[in-house]
């Protein structure tokens, strides 16, 4: 059987962050970190690999160098990216371009499709998804009169609560929240709006207006998340999405379960609780990978997970 490979996340220091991270035994570099890039290999924040015979190798290398480990999946870039955001101050407005689009002017990078489980939110707390332009010349009229109240869509949210949001998805998560994103694997943003507030440099942060304009979905129109019961055999598994890009479950851990690892991969993040991997201790803030054929994978203790897998 193949070894579980465990990563050393990333920690990302934000204008919008703050120190919630540190509930999952993360050594915080300052007060104001947004996001931990939980399990990456992507080269602004490539993990650190832990705990197996590969100790010490980026993840990004023992992607190009070990493909048998994932299945033999194709693809120059590990497919996916694990984060945890803690966003005590609301982040910028923004929407990702699709595959197509920021192949030809991102240079060659992957589009963003992703997707957010919300780990905890404050009273009341909201995120933007969404917009209310009915036309993409509605889209451009409001974005350049800074019309923002009446462009901008937002939803209450709530722990638990589930998101997909597409390319082309205006969208924003706002202070008081907390959850997990899984992603394609890609760093592209594009602000549309950032309430005019200075970066940690002092000066306004860049935004991307004619890049918004070009790739936001105009109208917005809500959809349910893709759903394929027939991805995985493990009946105990908890579907959130499977989507072209990937699939994400949860599972809760009271004692004791046992799933089968049936894809080319599985990331497996712990985000409440402790307890172990078939013997190896897990904590909440705790992120593996299960590699292709690994066989079962038996967790006890008293624990929420979420996994993903292309």
């Amino acid at each position: 059987m193949r070894e579980i490979i465990f990563v050393d996340p990333v920690l990302k220091d934000t204008v919008w962050g703050g120190k919630r991270l540190a509930e999952y035994g993360y050594k915080l570099p300052s007060d104001h970190v947004g996001e931990a890039w939980a399990i990456s290999a992507h080269p602004n924040g490539d993990c650190t690999v832990e705990g197996c015979a590969f100790a010490g190798m980026r993840l990004s290398e023992l992607w190009q160098k070990h493909r048998e480990l994932f299945g033999g999946e194709a693809g120059e870039r590990f497919p996916l990216l694990t984060k945890i955001i803690d966003a005590e101050r609301d982040l910028s407005i923004q929407v990702h371009p699709d595959d197509a689009y920021a192949k030809v002017h991102e240079n060659g990078s992957l589009g963003k499709t992703e997707c957010w489980y919300i780990l905890d939110a404050a009273p009341g707390a909201k995120i933007v998804i969404g917009h209310n332009a009915k036309n993409r010349g509605e889209v451009r009229d409001m974005i350049e009169q800074k019309r923002w109240n009446e462009f901008i869509r937002e939803v209450p949210v709530h722990k638990g609560d589930f998101f997909f949001i597409s390319p082309g998805t205006v969208h924003a998560i706002k202070g008081g929240t907390l959850l997990l994103e899984t992603q394609q694997n890609s760093d592209v943003t594009y602000r549309v709006y950032d309430y005019d507030r200075p970066g940690s440099d002092g000066k306004p942060r860049a935004l991307h207006i004619a890049e918004s304009i070009d790739v936001i979905t105009a109208p917005f129109e809500e959809s349910l998340p893709q759903k394929n019961p027939h991805k995985t055999i493990n009946k105990n598994l908890g579907e959130l999405v499977s989507c072209p890009y990937f699939s994400v479950w949860t599972l809760g851990v009271q004692g004791r379960a046992e799933i089968v690892q049936d894809q080319k991969f599985m990331l497996v993040s712990v985000v409440e609780g402790a307890g172990t991997v078939d013997g190896k201790a897990v904590r909440k803030g705790s992120h593996f990978i299960l590699p292709y054929e690994y066989g079962r994978a038996v967790f006890e203790g008293d624990m929420q997970l979420v996994i993903s897998a292309v």
